[in-house]
């Protein structure tokens, strides 16, 4: 009499660490979920240690123009971005996400511990040039600038293949069947977020102070260890983890891809034929199907013959289908990702400018101001969770509160009025330096608070709740199952992307600015160069893209839903 109770505990498409059913009671849920946090906590720590502070190590120790610089955090960070779509392939074809962590783990700490290394005789050479110099006096040697480059990217795709699995790996805790899970999974999206910018704030309010006053060595040594800690913490919660079943059938990317190959081959086909086999199939699944019709056409076999194996099932069509739906959501959220990469770049170097006095005698990092953005999720994602959520489940009777697509609308408009506030504050930095006839002195500290860069930090923070959390969510739970690290993986790659864009952008407006001896947008000396016309242009486009968003949005139809 004990089986059958145990059978109806079990977890329907996960299996144990051992290969068998896994019960309900003993795995999974948030004790899993609490492993994988902590981890992506100190894996965070390991990453904002690295590139929340990178164009000050550019532009200082390895001695690059500030547009140069600005242009390389933006590649490298795309490329990081853009790598976790080859992670997730590979972890949803191949390895699985568990082992993929693992070893992209190890690729991971081999990076930063490499940096650890090149940084320090970076820092020894410069020594040797300027012994009592903060910073380089001369160029430092080639070949140990192009090692600190591979490593650089070799971080990126230890990055590129933990990123999307192990939060993959995390929602996979959470059984989307059962009604209590399902909404403790969207609650798991929000604390995660929340999670993952409680490891940033500390990145930037202690790492970012060492490496600038003590050694970049250091600073970089330590989110290496981080990593380390990050891996053993992962394999201590192997036990009571579940683990998704791979089907034995064709990968996801074949069938997906079968359709669109079927679609190229029965280009002809008229929709009469369509309408037929339709019908001799029977009404297809659900609304969802009266988008992109012209897909139906894998229905068909190419020479109208019908054998197994040549003709696209009706599932197989709703997949493409499904992934086909997410382009438009994809696209129209990429200028906020090109305001997103700007917190980490333009920012920063606006506040080094700015007196950044805190007490007599110690002054804030410039890149520490960042944790404000950190902060306000801190803060906000659980007045949201706990406050905001309840009450709008409770008008909407929908357990996340609001959709998905509402919340990141939410999050762009916020975004765009952070552009503004970021705008505004740039034209009373400029005023400040002519009033006090600091303009050619860009060395010199202007006499403004640098307190003044708060509100626009703020804005980005909450405005990060509703989008990031929300992509996060919406690409996790609108592919077909066995492609949820690769929607992740989009997610991300919509933030790689972003700083590609903002990268050509800028390099486009310097050469479009730096004509005729005039200083561009970017000059070097900040207070000659015009960063509000660009935050201005910028939010310009976040508006019109807004715009689109919302036409997109309002027609996007949902492939799954929880239900209160």
């Amino acid at each position: 009499m004990e089986t059958p109770l145990l059978l109806l505990d079990t977890v329907d498409g996960a299996v144990d660490h051992k290969g068998q059913p896994v019960l309900r009671s003993k795995s999974g849920g948030w004790r899993s979920a609490a492993f994988i946090i902590c981890v992506e906590v100190a894996e965070r720590f390991a990453y904002y240690g690295i590139s929340s502070n990178l164009i000050t190590y550019l532009t200082g120790p390895l001695g690059q123009s500030t547009a140069t610089a600005a242009q390389n955090v933006n590649t490298w960070s795309g490329t990081a971005s853009l790598l976790p779509l080859l992670g997730a392939f590979v972890a949803d074809s191949f390895l699985g996400r568990y082992r993929t962590v693992v070893i992209a783990s190890l690729i991971y700490i081999l990076g930063l511990g490499l940096l650890t290394l090149l940084s320090m005789l970076l820092s020894l050479n410069s020594s040797n040039c300027q012994g009592t110099s903060k910073f380089l006096s001369c160029s430092p040697p080639q070949p140990q600038v192009i090692l600190f480059f591979c490593s650089l990217y070799l971080v990126a795709l230890g990055q590129g293949g933990h990123k999307p699995c192990v939060q993959a790996f995390g929602a996979d805790q959470f059984d989307g069947q059962n009604s209590e899970e399902c909404k403790a999974k969207s609650s798991f999206f929000n604390w995660w977020y929340f999670s993952t910018c409680a490891g940033c704030l500390v990145t930037l309010w202690i790492l970012n102070y060492i490496q600038e006053n003590l050694s970049w060595g250091l600073g970089f040594g330590l989110p290496c260890i981080a990593m380390i800690v990050a891996l053993v913490i992962f394999l201590l919660g192997t036990k009571t983890y579940r683990y998704s079943i791979k089907e034995d059938e064709k990968s996801p990317f074949v069938r997906i891809g079968r359709v669109f190959v079927a679609v190229v081959w029965n280009w002809r086909t008229t929709s009469s034929a369509i309408a037929i086999e339709e019908e001799a199939r029977g009404t297809l699944p659900h609304q969802s199907s009266e988008e992109f019709k012209f897909l139906n056409k894998a229905l068909l076999a190419p020479d109208g013959s019908k054998e197994d194996g040549v003709v696209c099932s009706i599932s197989e069509v709703e997949e493409a289908k499904a992934v086909l739906r997410l382009v438009p959501i994809w696209v129209t959220s990429l200028v906020y990702a090109v305001v997103f990469a700007q917190s980490s770049t333009f920012f920063t170097k606006q506040g080094a400018t700015m007196d950044r006095t805190v007490v007599p005698g110690f002054d804030i990092s410039a890149a520490s101001l960042q944790s404000f953005i950190s902060l306000s999720i801190v803060v906000f994602i659980p007045i949201y969770d706990r406050i905001f959520v309840p009450i709008a489940r409770s008008c909407s009777r929908i357990p996340s509160g609001i959709t998905m697509l509402q919340r990141i609308g939410i999050g762009m408009l916020l975004s765009a009025a952070s552009m503004v506030v970021a705008a505004l504050v740039e034209i009373i930095r400029l005023k400040t330096a002519q009033e006090y006839g600091l303009v050619d002195l860009p060395n010199v500290t202007i006499p403004m608070s640098i307190w003044w860069l708060v509100p626009q930090y703020v804005l980005f923070g909450i405005a990060d709740v509703f989008t990031m959390v929300g992509l996060q969510e919406f690409f996790y739970d609108q592919v077909p199952n066995e492609l949820r690290s690769v929607g992740l993986g989009l997610y991300l790659s919509i933030f790689g992307v972003g700083s590609f864009l903002s990268s050509f952008l800028i390099s486009a407006i310097e050469k479009a600015t730096d004509v005729d001896g005039q200083d561009s947008w970017f000059a070097n000396n900040l207070n000659r160069a015009h960063l509000d016309y660009f935050y201005w242009l910028l939010a310009g486009l976040s508006i019109i893209n807004l715009a689109a968003y919302l036409y997109f949005a309002k027609s996007y139809i949902y492939n799954r839903k929880c239900t209160i």
